[in-house]
């Protein structure tokens, strides 16, 4: 019997990997069998990772560019035609956090996390679509969104507007491009152990608030959002489309 989760023979790019959440979807990829190109700003930190998973035996390559430019994803995209680099899956995971409550929050920082959370998602998107379209062999987008696709909360609108966006952006790309079998889907993670997350997780009222709201009592760990990515790219979830799916421990199932 054929292994559905098989991701052999493909290629994920996977934006903002070079540590963190997107890492871990880079790396449970790259498990299931898929070449995975990373992606990142800091040269530095994207080098170390791409030798990181290399180390491992794994198919890697870094690309550095920034997500929320149309010149330079154009320009990284023309690189993979060139190349013969064809992307199969792409995880839309790059974004930026920035706390500030809204009538003290300056509109060039309202801009900036819109521009990193929601317009990079279109702008890497369309790019990818194309050639998919273009080849004729269908593929798999997967967008992360956030509780805050579904939930507010103070001192974080512009991630909230934007991981809104996101939800309804999914839908958008199910309803112009599954009839080219492509799958657009989403990954709401819930309140995950992260570097991005550190302040929230050091500061004793914060936690206690997670663990007390939350029916499963803890913090989600990195790895736990693995088994989602992999489904949603791979041929398991081939019926699935326009759909955001929370990986929260049940967090917004209750009140």
């Amino acid at each position: 019997m054929n292994n559905m989760f098989d991701l052999h023979g493909k290629t994920a790019l996977v934006t903002g990997s070079g540590r963190g959440l997107g890492f871990s979807y880079a790396k449970g990829l790259a498990n299931a069998g898929a070449r995975v190109i990373l992606n990142g700003q800091n040269e530095d930190t994207l080098s170390a990772a791409v030798a990181q998973l290399k180390s491992e035996g794994f198919q890697v390559l870094g690309k550095r560019f920034d997500v929320s430019s149309e010149a330079q994803v154009s320009k990284v995209f023309e690189e993979f035609d060139r190349d013969g680099i064809h992307v199969d899956i792409l995880i839309n995971n790059a974004g930026i956090q920035y706390r500030k409550p809204m009538v003290e929050l300056e509109l060039e920082a309202w801009k900036k996390v819109i521009d990193v959370n929601l317009n990079s998602v279109f702008i890497v998107s369309r790019q990818a679509a194309k050639r998919m379209i273009e080849k004729g062999t269908g593929g798999k987008i997967i967008n992360i969104g956030s509780l805050t696709s579904e939930a507010a909360r103070a001192t974080v609108s512009p991630y909230t507007a934007a991981k809104g966006g996101v939800k309804m952006l999914t839908k958008a790309m199910a309803a112009e491009w599954a009839q080219y079998n492509i799958q657009a889907n989403a990954i709401g993670p819930g309140y995950i152990l992260t570097d991005m997350n550190a302040a929230l997780i050091e500061n004793k009222d914060f936690d206690d608030w997670v663990k007390a709201s939350n029916p499963t009592q803890r913090w989600g760990h990195p790895d736990e959002l693995i088994g989602t990515a992999v489904y949603l790219s791979s041929s398991a979830s081939n019926y699935i489309n326009g759909q955001i799916i929370y990986v929260d421990g049940g967090w917004l199932s209750v009140l």
